[in-house]
């Protein structure tokens, strides 16, 4: 072999093995990838399935429910327009309560229940995700001009809106 084709060789089997490494690496981070979905995206079945991702809003009053081993908790993630029931195995969080921002990481179940691996609570008074806020937020303008079209129809609006 000629010296010009050793170092052709090199070249190609190093710029190989860089490939390699640069699609593992991006395959670990794509599969390490969790997107935030709202309760209303969720609803509309916009949630990848099998797939994990994170849904976060508040956590609705009176949902909170704990069973009897004292560590499978269920309770309801909203945005006020949707309602997520979510089950969940382990310590919840100091600062998690009801009324308040939650982020949970976790699949879809088969019977719309959300499976969650990890829950993240907010960690102070004025703190909620950028993405939770932001989808309360439409949900609360949702309601509102639903609301304004109903009274503008003439009627009276039903509970709840």
């Amino acid at each position: 072999m000629k010296t010009r084709h050793k170092k052709l060789a090199l070249i190609g089997g190093g710029l190989a093995v860089l490939a390699i490494i640069a699609a593992l690496v991006l395959n670990a981070l794509n599969s390490n990838i969790a997107l935030y979905i709202s309760p209303t995206d969720v609803a509309a079945g916009k949630a990848p399935q099998g797939k994990p991702f994170r849904i976060g809003g508040l956590v609705k009053e009176g949902s909170l429910a704990r069973q009897a081993d004292g560590v499978t908790i269920r309770f309801v993630v909203t945005d006020t327009e949707h309602d997520i029931p979510v089950d969940y195995k382990g310590i919840l969080p100091d600062l998690f309560q009801e009324g308040k921002g939650v982020v949970a990481q976790g699949k879809m179940t088969g019977e719309g229940t959300f499976t969650a691996s990890e829950v993240l609570a907010k960690h102070d008074e004025n703190y909620m995700p950028p993405e939770a806020a932001k989808a309360v937020g439409e949900a609360h303008t949702r309601a509102a001009e639903k609301k304004a079209a109903i009274e503008a129809a003439g009627e009276k609006p039903k509970a709840g809106y």
